[in-house]
């Protein structure tokens, strides 16, 4: 059976419970505090389990024999209560968790926030920041200890965004714009992918966001407004079609509003649905999608 679950669990690893940010701290701390608090009922359940399996089995003469037991109240209030308040502990954390650890809610911190735009696509990820006029695929770069304002859609089908040293995962889909905001506390190179299973190149949709000093950021800029390349509707177009194993490249330059343009033109059968110079209509957002659901 162990060499089995070794068989079985070799590919998985452990980045959950390894975080490098706050976030993912948080997160962390709120799984171990719950799968503790679960282990409280389940543990003694296994353990009395097989107790109760060897004290009362046929052989054993010595043990009480009670065929006319049917009810103990101290056994009910115990299997009872126990569970009660387990569950409003749990409900309570969840509860202020929930707010603490809301996507959409920006991180304190006295340093201005780094905006990065990501856009899933087939299967590739492309990511525009918007203050530089730069764009990447398949790789992002971020100061360590500056919180990153993630805006996220997809140009294809439903993704989602997911860089599990660092936190939350949140759905990217078409037509609409998703939010994260997230902070690395150290340097390093983090593993990004999505998580939602979106046809067959999923296995290979990742990305590496690359968690730097504040010179090592500036030299990243440098490099991506080195390319020749620009990021517009056609180049757009390329990067729709479908792709598996696609290398890192940099757009020197971006189109104005590239993201909102993404938006407002999903893809349909790989293409866009129009082909327009994009536009500064307003972007709709999560909260937009749901009042329009309301």
């Amino acid at each position: 059976m162990c060499a089995s679950a070794a068989v079985l669990l070799g590919g998985c690893n452990m980045d959950v419970l390894s975080p490098k940010g706050a976030v993912g701290m948080h997160e962390r701390t709120l799984i171990l505090v719950a799968l503790g608090l679960m282990c409280v009922v389940v543990v003694p359940t296994i353990v009395l389990t097989l107790v109760f399996a060897w004290r009362y089995r046929a052989s054993n003469t010595k043990a009480t024999y009670a065929p006319k037991w049917s009810h103990s109240t101290a056994i009910e209030v115990v299997m009872w209560a126990i569970p009660c308040v387990i569950i409003v502990i749990l409900g309570a954390i969840t509860w202020t968790s929930t707010h603490e650890l809301d996507p959409y809610r920006p991180l304190e911190s006295s340093v201005k926030p780094v905006t990065i735009e990501a856009v899933a696509l087939d299967w590739k990820w492309l990511f525009i920041y918007p203050d530089y006029g730069v764009a990447s695929v398949n790789q992002i770069a971020f100061p360590e200890g500056t919180p990153v304002d993630f805006k996220i859609t997809s140009g294809t089908v439903m993704n989602a965004f997911f860089i599990p040293q660092l936190g939350s995962q949140v759905y990217a889909m078409s037509g609409m714009q998703t939010q994260v905001h997230l902070i690395a506390n150290e340097k390093g190179s983090y593993d990004g992918f999505s998580s939602n299973f979106s046809g067959p190149g999923f296995a290979d949709m990742h990305f590496t966001a690359l968690a730097t000093s504040q010179k090592g950021f500036e030299a990243w800029i440098a490099k991506a407004k080195a390319s020749a390349g620009t990021l517009d509707v056609n180049a757009y177009q390329s990067l729709l079609m479908p792709s598996r194993k696609v290398p890192v490249s940099f757009y020197g330059t971006v189109s104005p509003n590239m993201f909102g343009y993404i938006i407002k033109h999903p893809a349909t059968n790989g293409a866009p649905a129009a082909s327009a110079a994009p536009s500064v209509a307003a972007v709709p957002s999560h909260s937009t999608h749901a009042q329009a659901a309301e």
